[in-house]
């Protein structure tokens, strides 16, 4: 299967040729009647996926899901499908992360691409998110001591700086920096500072320091 889309809209006359659709064309397919539907049964994004979402439904509409799902950190790709368009709803939705915003009736051959490059986005931004918790995960590790040498070191500080600044000796710096190193499973400093980089603990400049 090429992947799984999550095909949300009140028209349930719809969502059923929608499925039927998408079933034909080789997708795996979840249908919702509502954003509190899909929002109850929050799916895994573990595989590659994308959401369709209807713009104007009662309750929660399609903005107001996007955003929710915005701040929960999803990383599904929205492509929000709409029988009555506009432009400031057109660009608010795409300013806020839309991946594509489709007009009703819409063509098979405009869906399928427009699915297929949501999907290819989201195994790529997953992928990415994945690899960013898990370098948090390995943060989270660190002891106390061990979290101020990590930020000491990856600032340029040498041991005898940051064994000034902590007020111990330089051996114990040596000792807590090879338990840094081991924890982060980084062999360079060069490496320490880009996962800090990509983990937020540091800004981006901090590599000229190094």
């Amino acid at each position: 299967m090429p992947g799984l889309v999550h095909v949300i809209d009140d028209d349930v006359c719809f969502l059923t040729a929608m499925e039927r659709r998408l079933k034909y064309a080789g997708y795996e397919v979840a249908t919702y009647v509502s954003s509190r539907h899909f929002l109850d049964r929050l799916p895994s994004e573990s595989v590659p996926s994308c959401v369709l979402l209807d713009v104007q439904m009662p309750g929660l509409d399609g903005p107001a899901l996007q955003s929710r799902l915005s701040e929960a950190g999803s990383t599904l790709p929205i492509i929000f499908l709409t029988g009555h368009p506009d432009i400031p709803t057109t660009v608010r939705a795409i300013k806020a992360g839309a991946n594509d915003f489709l007009t009703k009736p819409v063509s098979s051959d405009v869906l399928l691409r427009a699915i297929e490059r949501a999907i290819a986005l989201h195994e790529v931004t997953f992928g990415l998110k994945s690899k960013l918790d898990m370098v948090r995960a390995r943060i989270e590790t660190l002891t106390p001591r061990e979290r101020e040498v990590f930020e000491l070191v990856i600032r340029g500080n040498t041991n005898k700086q940051a064994a000034c600044a902590l007020s111990c000796a330089e051996r114990t710096i040596k000792a807590h920096r090879h338990k840094v190193m081991a924890k982060m499973q980084v062999q360079s400093l060069i490496e320490l500072v880009s996962v800090a980089e990509r983990s937020g603990v540091v800004a981006s400049d901090i590599r000229q320091t190094v």
